[in-house]
């Protein structure tokens, strides 16, 4: 079984940054233009091109492929978000069978090193516009690995379930998405309702899927 879990905005504060190669940080945001650099940061959507020659992106995948240690300090995503139901997850199954829905990198193993971004699918009012993605925006999202064949069970919000479903179309295993409130729509995927939707009812939805309160179906 692989669980799925959609990011947070709170971030640990000792989260690490990619650097520029005059060494000030990069913060991901979705509309880099609408906020101001300075001296020691700069702000970079992850598919913008890096002054290394290539994305963000993938100067992100050289980073976690190059053997040795991690200067930088980045965090596992499992350790990247502040919520303790991320750790209790990997903790449970194992940081390899978690993934991390971003909203920023799109599908990340849970032992995958991310650096710090502010970028959401939320429509909520005191979310400010530079951190806010559109479903059509374009995004080079990392993926579910096309060897995985086992049964996927994702716990997110309503605005993060076209990306999961489109993130995991190849997905060979039975996928079930649990929801909160109603009207939610997952092609190909078997809908799971969580009672009424309350302030991040999916984690404790996650939290009681592990304590086995709610059925497993297939997984």
């Amino acid at each position: 079984m692989i669980v799925v879990i959609q990011c947070a905005a709170r971030k640990q504060r000792h989260a690490g940054h990619l650097r520029t190669l005059d060494n000030r940080n990069v913060m991901f945001v979705a509309q880099p233009n609408s906020v101001r650099s300075d001296e020691s940061r700069i702000h970079a959507r992850p598919d913008d091109m890096s002054d290394r020659g290539a994305s963000w992106r993938s100067v992100l995948k050289q980073y976690n492929a190059a053997p040795g240690g991690n200067s930088l300090g980045l965090l596992p995503a499992w350790r990247l978000y502040s919520n303790p139901t991320y750790e209790m997850l990997a903790e449970s199954i194992g940081p390899e069978r978690l993934y991390i829905l971003s909203a920023g990198w799109g599908l990340v193993r849970a032992d995958h090193l991310t650096p710090n971004y502010n970028i959401t699918f939320s429509k909520a009012r005191n979310v400010e516009p530079f951190k806010r993605r559109g479903h059509r925006d374009i995004y080079d999202d990392f993926e579910l690995p096309s060897d995985i064949a086992d049964p996927l069970v994702f716990f997110g919000g309503r605005d993060y379930i076209p990306l999961f479903c489109r993130l995991t179309t190849n997905a060979k295993g039975h996928r079930i998405v649990f929801y909160a409130g109603s009207g939610a729509v997952a092609p190909g995927c078997t809908l799971r309702r969580f009672g009424d939707p309350f302030t991040n009812w999916h984690y404790q939805c996650a939290r009681a899927f592990l304590e086995g309160e709610l059925p497993r179906g297939t997984c």
